[in-house]
């Protein structure tokens, strides 16, 4: 495609509407702008300004202007012309029919676009740039969106439920991802991601278990992940939501893009066949990615090596599958390092390491507890004369002790007791008075 300079007139037959001079415009512009470039040129963007409200920004939802009859066969053509548009890229004719539908932010861009090329056209006095002007409609859509140069991914973006600025943010990662690969590959992802299950919350209930008891320094993966929650939770059914297609999906693209980058054979497929491997079964496997996203991005012999540390407390393959379908989050870097902390706070406590592993075992949400937190509960149980090898009872049977605060801790009704331990003991089970000697008054 040969590439023209077109000219644009600074000498305007009318004022300017502002006190201080125009800007300087450069004087040519290059056609076509390649991608990622998604910015109109100088001179539109000036008769955007000047143009009455039909040249709207797409984003702008909240004064919406009425299209007229004529606009309206046009935004259809518009539609018609981008379906066309997709199935050069040898995407379904039903499918480019869905998305060009689902993808009206795009269409008004694409329409707006023509819109104001045309206008720009109409002002000038020479022979250049005439070759537009003898297009049909349909035709100068199809200009525009390969001018965009984004091969149609903008409008699969949009159509999955992204904002029109997120999706041309997001292709920007897929600059050298075709259109039908990307489109096997979400349709791929949304059925390990949404499979029929029983009760969506379930997911979202984990997820807010995560986010009440973290409270060490988090690393990356932690902090994107807490993000996509507060994405989700910001939107109507908050965290319960997290089980859904169309509320999870679009967040989930916009907080970890990349995932979009994954070769579907080389990668995401044999990650779904490792996590088998250790007892994950398939039908629950959206529980680990929706609930530790990062897990999807991680190469497989990394994951392997965070398992097998992670082996050395579960002792047996299906007990850590099972496990890992409520606390991925535990595959974190910054989990196995606070693990290695905690067994360390507990040695100095005299502690040992199998009553510790015994712990967490029974409530993981203990690896995601800060050793300064754990100190402050510890202190509170050797008060009442839990210590050492006592304190490794107390905390194998009753690991959740551990995460209580201590002002609940001294008003839980065991502690205030019916008088004795004996007593304690065969309402509430052996739990911490059944190590205790404490005699209440």
């Amino acid at each position: 495609m040969t590439t023209k300079s077109l000219s644009i007139p600074l000498d305007f037959p009318f004022p300017s509407p502002k006190a201080h001079p125009l800007p300087t415009l450069h004087p040519k512009i290059q056609f076509p702008c390649k991608f990622p470039l998604f910015s109109l040129p100088q001179r539109i963007q000036f008769l955007r300004n000047q143009c009455p409200p039909k040249c709207q920004n797409p984003n702008d939802n909240n004064n919406p202007v009425p299209y007229t009859s004529q606009q309206e066969a046009h935004f259809t053509e518009t539609q018609e012309a981008i379906s066309q548009f997709l199935q050069e890229f040898g995407i379904s004719a039903a499918e480019s029919n869905s998305i060009a539908l689902n993808s009206p932010k795009y269409a008004k861009m694409l329409f707006d676009s023509v819109k104001d090329l045309e206008e720009w056209t109409s002002w000038k006095s020479g022979g250049d740039g005439n070759e537009f002007a003898t297009l049909g409609f349909k035709e100068k859509v199809a200009y525009m969106a390969k001018e965009k140069g984004d091969n149609g991914k903008v409008a699969f973006l949009e159509s999955l439920g992204l904002s029109l600025s997120s999706s041309m943010n997001v292709a920007r990662y897929l600059h050298g991802e075709s259109l039908p690969n990307l489109v096997h590959k979400v349709k791929y992802m949304k059925e390990i991601l949404f499979s029929d299950s029983d009760d969506k919350r379930l997911v979202g209930k984990y997820a807010r278990c995560m986010m009440m008891n973290l409270s060490i320094p988090i690393d990356e993966d932690l902090q994107q992940t807490l993000s996509l929650f507060e994405k989700v939770e910001a939107r109507r059914g908050g965290l319960d939501m997290l089980g859904s297609s169309e509320v999870t999906f679009r967040c989930l693209v916009e907080s970890f893009p990349r995932i979009l980058l994954l070769p579907l054979d080389l990668h995401l497929k044999p990650m779904v066949e490792f996590l088998e491997s250790i007892g994950v079964p398939k039908e629950h496997m959206r529980e680990i990615f929706l609930l530790f996203p990062p897990v999807i991005i991680c190469d497989i012999t990394g994951i392997n090596r965070k398992v097998q540390a992670l082996k050395k407390v579960w002792a047996f393959d299906k007990d850590f599958g099972k496990m890992l379908l409520k606390y991925p989050w535990i595959l974190s870097t910054a989990i196995q390092k606070n693990y290695k902390e905690i067994v360390s706070f507990f040695h100095m406590e005299k502690v040992d390491k199998s009553s510790v592993d015994t712990a967490i075992r029974s409530w993981p949400h203990i690896l995601g507890c800060s050793t300064s937190k754990l100190e402050v509960m510890v202190e509170q149980l050797a008060e009442l004369g839990i210590r050492n090898k006592k304190l490794g009872q107390v905390i194998s049977k009753s690991p959740q002790l551990l995460l209580r605060k201590p002002q609940e801790f001294l008003q839980d009704e065991i502690l205030k007791g019916c008088g004795t331990v004996e007593e304690g003991y065969r309402f509430h089970g052996p739990q911490v008075l059944s190590f205790t000697r404490v005699q209440h008054r």
